[in-house]
């Protein structure tokens, strides 16, 4: 297990009619926030129980209450994404900025309660016997959970159409591209359309939210 290496949690703050907005079918934008700060927290529970180093990375301004909240309850440290950037911007900023000071760093999001610190560790044991600079774990919807590197090149996130079902495809292509080599883990499921709620209401150990009957799906 690399000991220095550090999970980044990237989460923005649960801003009703800002997050989980295609989840607006089935809850009102304030339970759909409240939704999103449940699911971060369980990842927050995820990554800390791996026993790495976690850092809450906050979108889009890390001064918001909750992220202090966060903090004091979890024992972590909070940091900001780049601000006026995409996604892969954002990624790229972090993972550059935290190499400097680590062999390894692994990105995740904060709607995947699937993802176990067992998949953390895999991740790390992926990098111990393959050669590769990233490890991916595919999400159903056709993007990914988990991106994880030991090295980045400033177009590793070129030309993505994020939140779209084209993600996957178009980062192996940017990796490709880039010239960086990769190796995908088996694929899990996250929580952004109604259709992902049954699962969610059926994960042990529940999560701390209370979910609409089955039959509001």
């Amino acid at each position: 297990m690399a000991a220095d290496a550090k999970v980044l949690i990237f989460a923005k703050a649960p801003v009703p009619g800002q997050v989980k907005t295609r989840l607006a079918k089935v809850y009102t934008t304030e339970a759909a926030a409240m939704l999103h700060a449940a699911l971060t927290e369980r990842a927050l529970e995820t990554a800390l129980s791996s026993g790495l180093d976690v850092v809450l990375f906050a979108a889009p301004d890390a001064s918001h209450p909750w992220f202090a909240t966060c903090a004091e309850d979890f024992g972590v440290t909070i940091d900001q994404q780049l601000r006026d950037a995409d996604l892969g911007e954002r990624m790229l900023d972090a993972l550059d900025r935290t190499l400097r000071g680590t062999s390894l760093t692994i990105i995740i999001g904060a709607d995947c309660p699937a993802l176990t610190a067992k998949h953390l560790h895999l991740v790390l044991a992926t990098f111990q016997v393959e050669q590769c600079d990233i490890v991916l774990i595919p999400a159903e919807d056709g993007g990914y959970v988990l991106i994880a590197a030991r090295r980045t090149h400033p177009e590793m996130f070129k030309d993505i159409a994020w939140g779209t079902d084209t993600v996957l495809a178009q980062q192996r292509a940017a990796l490709r591209a880039a010239g960086l080599t990769w190796t995908e883990l088996e694929t899990l499921w996250d929580v952004d359309r109604p259709e992902d709620l049954p699962r969610l209401r059926a994960l042990k150990p529940p999560l701390d939210f209370t979910l609409p009957s089955s039959e509001q799906w």
